[in-house]
């Protein structure tokens, strides 16, 4: 663990994104990323994952290197696991630094934003029950995540993050805005099935009746 996790709880969340950026070393190693992050608990690694995979997902191979430890945390919280756990495998990957540092830096002002105007509220939202459904959504957002399916990484990646920040600030408001995201990227994964499908069989019958 580096000296600035030291001090993170002491620092705007945003803050600690920007330094942990800024380190001059051209590799982030999932080890430093769980170490510093993960004093906040599962929160705050959810969130930096989410806002990692909807900047940077792009680049070849980070979805699943963001996906699958996503997935991992969603489950310790479905089942309620006290401390957070990743296998060996996962922590010996790394991340570039400077795709780090610029993701950082391009959601840094929207989040201190957020930030500003986040507090504990709707104490509903942090029961054992509703953060066990967050835990499943989010591995079911993560599987999404890691399919290969170009340019549909940024919404599932928000509601991760979303959940992340609600969870790290006990804000309810923010999980509710990863579920009511979550409810409209379903209903728009189904619409665009029911689309797709209907001109699949159309094409089909029509090809049938020609030959």
């Amino acid at each position: 663990m580096n000296d600035n996790s030291n001090s993170f709880s002491a620092r705007p969340f945003s803050q600690v994104l920007t330094d942990v950026g800024a380190v001059d070393d051209p590799v982030l190693p999932m080890t430093e990323l769980v170490g510093t992050f993960g004093e906040r608990g599962f929160g705050a690694l959810l969130l930096t994952l989410g806002l990692l995979s909807a900047v940077i997902g792009v680049i070849p191979g980070m979805t699943t290197v963001l996906g699958v430890p996503i997935m991992i945390i969603g489950a310790q919280l479905l089942f309620r696991q006290d401390e957070l756990w990743l296998p060996g495998w996962i922590m010996k990957r790394d991340i570039p630094r400077p795709a780090f540092a610029e993701a950082a830096g391009k959601v840094k002002g929207r989040l201190q934003m957020v930030e500003r105007f986040s507090r504990p509220r709707l104490a509903f939202m942090s029961t054992d029950l509703s953060e066990a459904l967050i835990g499943l959504m989010c591995m079911i957002w993560a599987a999404v995540l890691m399919l290969p399916l170009i340019g549909f990484n940024l919404f599932p990646s928000l509601i991760v993050a979303a959940f992340g920040f609600g969870l790290m600030q006990k804000d309810g408001v923010m999980m509710l805005i990863g579920w009511v995201i979550s409810a409209g990227m379903a209903t728009f994964t189904w619409l665009v099935w029911e689309t797709v499908s209907r001109v699949l069989v159309a094409t089909w019958e029509m090809v049938t009746r020609f030959f």
